[in-house]
């Protein structure tokens, strides 16, 4: 009987404890970017999308988080996936929002899709998992002069078009 209800804390406290990370950004499913072309898709994890190098800023969001935001460029995701052609590339976000950009607007300014803010991994609280945002502006979009219609946060699906 002792064992038995061990063993039955033991599951308990496992599965609190999984769902405490899934919360707070930390389980791998969780991490998870969808990339979609022609109907197929791939899901890649974190630790794939940084294998590219990270590049990092400090700064404040215009939505509120604060730190050391970093991640990879956008062209360089999308030329390893074999996506840097798309005539329009869309950014979809946890709760459907959408946004597009095309290969003269990505030409313009470089993106990067943050993936960790100080060094952790971007939680939902942080606008994550994955936040598309334009480094060179992030001064101006801070006090209101630069336009963040192109940045986007909670994606979790990339389709290319």
């Amino acid at each position: 009987m002792y064992l038995l209800n061990n063993t039955r804390w033991r599951i308990a406290l496992w599965l609190a404890a999984a769902l405490l990370l899934a919360q707070a950004g930390y389980l791998s499913a969780d991490q998870t970017l969808t990339l979609i072309k022609g109907g197929q898709s791939t899901d890649l994890q974190r630790k794939e999308v940084e294998s590219l190098g990270l590049y990092s800023i400090t700064m404040q969001h215009p939505e509120g988080p604060q730190g050391t935001f970093s991640g990879v460029w956008l062209d360089a995701l999308l030329q390893k996936q074999g996506l840097d052609k798309a005539n329009r590339v869309r950014f979809i976000a946890e709760d459907g929002y959408t946004t597009f950009l095309t290969p003269e607007e990505r030409s313009k300014k470089r993106y990067l899709l943050v993936t960790r803010l100080d060094g952790e991994p971007v939680t939902q609280e942080n606008l994550g998992p994955y936040m598309l945002i334009v480094p060179d502006d992030a001064k101006a979009a801070q006090n209101g002069t630069a336009s963040i219609t192109r940045w986007i946060w909670a994606v979790r699906k990339i389709q290319a078009r």
